[in-house]
């Protein structure tokens, strides 16, 4: 059996009858990981006679894209009977692989009493596709020090691939008596939290292992899950979880981390490295105590929030809009000791810099990844900062947190669809400066603004309140020309 390209809605339903697998690739001609992939189906396609194998560029067929939640590509749904059995998102071939294998041989199995002969050949042989598919992608590299199979898109692929086995977690945990999972390493923290329970152990004198979390995806989400705790850092002492930044700062301040830490096959250096921040006098670091506490979500920037100077401060203004939250600024330009001064104080060498209850966060970067995977939205309702309000009210201060406010699936330097990428050029080439909010990092606003609106489709393009449309509407009003005259009413 080919893999064939899928041209309908009407088409797909005349494929979902009884007794088929069918298994959909959402992809796009832009993206270079499902050029990648779709050498992988082709081969599986031929090797499992059984199913029948679609590609659906996601974009010419927002239908379908919609009917199955597709939210980035590559993707790949698995149907059999006409019902959704399985999902794969990302490139990665082995576990398609896997997938493919798996329900193959339960159609087959199913279906064995009328099969051919060869049906059971299929069943036997299946086990072998990833190993064949595999073998074919990565082949090992030959005399000229090229592989088979050469691209920067299956080089991806395999660096995916390879994080696809579950970490050995109890291993991790056990590399070290006290064993820290962290962002960044000791010597370069790369959030707050992270850096204070550094500087806590450190202060108890005890020599700890660390991993960083930004290294490996796998096992920053696995170990979620298999700690029951959301957030990180998390500190293990003997292979038991103590807790995150919270827990540790409390049991340092009152004697009980030094009591756990120094037991027996715990090896102590010779005096703790301190916690401090920085070389500054004692007055100095209190006046910096004083500004990053003025309020408890602090903002220092270069420029103001109705005017960043800068794209980094912009990105964050953004974000905390984005969570309807209040706080406070500091425009680091119009004060140059302050500007140099909270460089040591943060051991930190960049604007903007945020803290939360006088505990620094991180710069943009750290702060832009934690709103993506939610972690900031955890901190600050663990804080009492994010107020609860139903979704409607979340919506509607959304919408109105830009006075031209683009929903869109990933970010105006970063689409993540050719439609949204189609409005921000629109938008960018009339000169309209825009809010946006990427869809696929929140769920709740996703699900909820498709019934606020009555819009079952992304992007979405409001102007004071009010919606204007998708991406057709939008590009029609541009050529007409009311696209400029309307948002700049």
């Amino acid at each position: 059996m080919s893999l064939k390209n899928l041209q309908s809605k009407e088409e797909l339903a005349s494929k979902l009858v009884p007794g088929n697998l069918v298994v959909l690739h959402f992809w796009a001609s832009w993206c270079e990981p499902c050029k990648a992939m779709d050498i992988v189906l082709a081969q599986l396609a031929v090797d499992t006679p059984h199913a029948q194998f679609f590609r659906v560029e996601a974009e010419e067929q927002p239908e379908i894209s919609e009917d199955y939640e597709v939210a980035a590509v590559p993707f790949f749904v698995f149907l059999k009977d006409g019902v959704v059995v399985d999902k794969l998102q990302g490139a990665n071939a082995p576990e398609l692989a896997n997938k493919v294998a798996k329900w193959a041989t339960i159609n087959a199995a199913v279906n064995i009493a009328a099969a051919a002969p060869a049906s059971v050949g299929l069943a036997a042989g299946l086990t072998t596709v990833h190993e064949a598919v595999t073998k074919q992608l990565w082949a090992p590299p030959v005399s000229n020090g090229k592989t088979q199979q050469q691209s920067s898109s299956v080089q991806q692929t395999e660096t995916q691939s390879q994080t696809a086995q579950k970490p050995d977690f109890p291993k991790l945990i056990n590399q070290s008596p006290i064993m820290l999972f962290m962002k960044g390493t000791p010597e370069n923290p790369c959030c707050g939290f992270s850096r204070k329970v550094v500087d806590a152990l450190n202060a108890e004198g005890v020599m700890f292992g660390s991993f960083d979390i930004l290294s490996d995806e796998a096992v920053r989400q696995g170990l979620k899950e298999f700690s029951n705790w959301p957030t990180f850092p998390q500190l293990y002492v003997k292979g038991e979880l103590l807790g995150g930044c919270d827990i540790v700062m409390e049991m340092h301040e009152s004697g009980e981390l030094k009591e756990v830490s120094h037991t027996p096959g715990i090896a102590t250096t010779n005096g703790g490295a301190g916690g401090g921040h920085g070389n500054g006098t004692s007055d100095s670091k209190a006046r910096f105590e004083q500004l990053v506490n003025e309020h408890p979500i602090m903002l220092f920037m270069k420029g103001s929030r109705t005017d960043p100077r800068c794209g980094f401060s912009r990105k964050v203004v953004d974000t905390l809009g984005e969570l309807g939250v209040d706080y406070g600024t500091f425009d680091i330009l119009n004060d140059d000791t302050v500007r140099q001064g909270l460089k040591d104080y943060s051991n930190w060498t960049t604007y903007p810099q945020l803290y939360i209850k006088g505990e620094f966060i991180g710069g943009c970067d750290i702060v832009l990844e934690m709103h993506q995977s939610g972690e900031l939205k955890q901190v600050l309702l663990e804080k009492g900062l994010l107020p609860a309000e139903n979704i409607d009210q979340r919506l509607k201060k959304l919408i109105h947190s830009s006075q031209t406010m683009l929903f869109m699936k990933g970010t105006p330097d970063e689409p993540r669809c050719g439609f949204s990428n189609k409005v921000v050029s629109a938008l960018r080439e009339e000169g309209v400066e825009f809010g946006s909010f990427d869809i696929l990092t929140d769920e709740e606003v996703r699900q909820g603004l498709k019934t606020y609106s009555n819009w079952p489709t992304y992007p979405q393009l409001y102007h004071k309140g009010e919606l204007l449309g998708g991406c057709d509407i939008v590009l029609e009003m541009k050529d007409s020309g009311d696209l400029r005259s309307m948002l700049e009413s």
